[in-house]
């Protein structure tokens, strides 16, 4: 039986295929504040800005293409049983080839009712407009978990993490909660990497390793050594 490595993702990861990071240094989101167009509040006061924000984000993350860190996630399947929980909301991650993913923070290529959760539409084009209607007849919203907003998928995630025999955290601060607590419901003892440019704050525990990398050279870097240890 394949050992199973749990990956948890962040915006670096996708930073290096030229998507915009959540959140710049500036505290904005692509000129706009996050409580304006990533909020319950944001979609209140004014949706069109909300609608017309992610449909920009739509098309960038269709004209971005996997990178060589969503291409060593993928190559461990070959040895491992790969479970990706990104936070990320594009799809480079299936479009890389990468066959389990759970995202925390919804699909930006899903639109739902914004009365009932439960019609949710895949989306083929890039754009939600003002009077785009689920079938019962009320506006679409884009299917993201938004500041405030419960995160349907934690428990699932959780219950992963809990059943790892290696965990890696790739491309994120572990500043946006609860997904940052993940780290913390492994197993005893479980190998864990930490990969990205910073050291993100984690209790010190054993099997604990940092790789201070961009997740494009990181991630094949660890992905060739787990490769190995699975071939001896």
């Amino acid at each position: 039986m394949k050992q199973k490595i749990v990956v948890l993702t962040g915006a670096g990861i996708s930073a290096e295929s030229g998507l915009a990071t959540f959140r710049g240094s500036d505290g904005l989101w692509e000129g706009h504040r996050v409580e304006d167009v990533a909020s319950p509040e944001g979609w209140a006061r004014n949706p069109e800005l909300v609608l017309e924000f992610y449909n920009q984000r739509r098309a960038a993350a269709r004209a971005a293409q996997p990178n060589a860190g969503h291409l060593a996630l993928v190559a461990l399947e070959q040895a491992y049983e790969v479970v990706i929980i990104t936070q990320n909301v594009d799809d480079l991650h299936e479009r890389a080839g990468s066959s389990r993913v759970i995202h925390l923070h919804g699909k930006l290529f899903e639109s739902r009712s914004t009365r009932h959760d439960n019609l949710v539409y895949p989306m083929t084009g890039d754009r939600i407009e003002l009077g785009d209607h689920c079938e019962k007849g009320h506006q679409l919203r884009p299917n993201i978990v938004w500041f405030g907003e419960a995160v349907p998928l934690m428990e699932r995630a959780m219950e992963e993490t809990a059943t790892a025999a290696i965990f890696m955290v790739v491309g994120t601060s572990l500043q946006v909660y609860p997904a940052a607590n993940l780290v913390y419901y492994t197993p005893t003892g479980c190998p864990t990497y930490i990969i990205d440019p910073q050291q993100p704050p984690v209790s010190a525990r054993p099997n604990l390793h940092f790789v201070r990398e961009p997740a494009t050279t990181g991630v094949p870097r660890v992905a060739a050594e787990l490769m190995a240890r699975a071939a001896q």
